[in-house]
């Protein structure tokens, strides 16, 4: 699935399901509260605390999913493509980095003791 195609499927399910977007603050406060769930994820899965029994079920995908449609549904309700935004942000990112990561010892494993 490109990401016009999810914008509009994701468009498609709102209209359906959804009734209508929620307001562009009460999606933002969303898009925080999954952002903090892909946290506790990572937090257990990949850093020092340990999975609460009510955690272990909890898929890092499905996190990440819930993150994706809810920022694929503010960029509906404001007008972003969100494939021309990603083009102008690699292109920017290239620009600006493009030496930078390729000269950073610390990811080239030149900074090891």
């Amino acid at each position: 699935m490109t990401l016009d195609e999810a914008q509009k499927r994701v468009d498609s399910w709102i209209q359906e399901v959804g009734v209508r977007y929620f307001s562009e603050l009460t999606n933002l406060a969303q898009l925080v509260e999954e952002v903090g769930e892909v946290a506790r994820v990572i937090s257990r899965q990949y850093g020092d605390q340990s999975f609460k029994e009510s955690d272990r079920d909890v898929e890092l995908a499905d996190e990440l999913a819930d993150v994706l449609f809810v920022v694929i549904c503010l960029a509906n309700q404001t007008d972003v493509n969100l494939t021309e935004a990603l083009e102008r942000s690699l292109a920017k990112k290239t620009d600006r980095d493009r030496d930078r990561h390729q000269q950073n010892p610390k990811l080239t494993g030149e900074d090891r003791d």
